[in-house]
């Protein structure tokens, strides 16, 4: 399509041994990247300096003073892809979890169908920590609850593909979680939106570097009060929400 411009954005919180290796994966593809230093400390936010200067015409850095969340550093990214003229951002975490080499399968779903989300539906490998693996089904059936249907296979990954445009008119008017809690979050509420969901299966291994900045009780706690208040703003969308199931049939 014509007036696909994509770029990638990747949320960068202290990840100064992964994002080297993780950024020469992303640049080989061509797209330009964004990298959004969520309040990293010195030894990071010296790495993305350099990055962004050694990739200068390939990478944007957006710099925010303090940690604020995943959340709010992906949000920070999609202003900068909007005031940039893109028109669909490839999200992707920082860690080295995630393939780079799906980058074009990716971008190649998002472009037949540019209205769409492409969300990364997770195959793990043995790196995966057990009580992690079980403890997403119960996100899963929360959303399945919450969507009232079993569109969204995994909404948890962090690798995926939005139209800006829908996520920034959502964001204006709706708080959305600035955490952990963000992907799922944000998935659900463009879902409801009337946005379709394309599942594509990519590989995911645990974070390269050893760096993971999940916290559990609070982000625990976070995911739950996520949910509660997502259940709460399905019960008035049941009457929506039957009826798409209806079209789509």
């Amino acid at each position: 399509m014509p007036d696909f411009k994509p770029c990638i954005v990747v949320p960068v919180y202290d990840h100064e041994h992964a994002i080297g290796a993780v950024l020469d994966g992303l640049l080989r593809h061509g797209a330009p990247c964004i990298l959004v230093d969520d309040g990293s400390g010195a030894a990071c936010a010296a790495v993305l300096d350099a990055l962004a200067q050694q990739h200068a015409g390939s990478v944007t850095l957006v710099r925010l003073p303090r940690n604020q969340g995943k959340g709010v550093a992906v949000l920070s990214g999609f202003r900068r892809a909007a005031e940039l003229g893109y028109t669909h951002v490839l999200q992707i975490d920082a860690d080295g979890q995630h393939e780079t080499g799906d980058v074009p399968k990716f971008l190649a779903q998002a472009a037949a169908r540019p209205d769409a989300i492409v969300a990364g539906h997770p195959v793990y490998d043995e790196s995966v920590p057990k009580v992690r693996l079980y403890g997403r089904y119960a996100t899963h059936i929360w959303v399945w609850i919450n969507t009232l249907s079993f569109d969204i296979k995994d909404s948890m990954c962090g690798f995926r593909v939005y139209p800006v445009a829908a996520v920034n008119a959502l964001a204006a008017r709706t708080p959305i979680g600035a955490r952990m809690n963000f992907d799922t979050d944000i998935l659900v509420r463009l879902f409801w939106d009337g946005l379709q969901v394309v599942n594509l299966p990519t590989r995911v291994r645990y974070p390269t570097d050893g760096v993971s900045h999940f916290r559990m009780w609070r982000d625990n706690v976070l995911i739950t009060w996520m949910h509660a208040k997502l259940f709460f703003g399905m019960l008035p969308r049941i009457p929506r929400l039957l009826a798409r199931k209806r079209q789509v049939r």
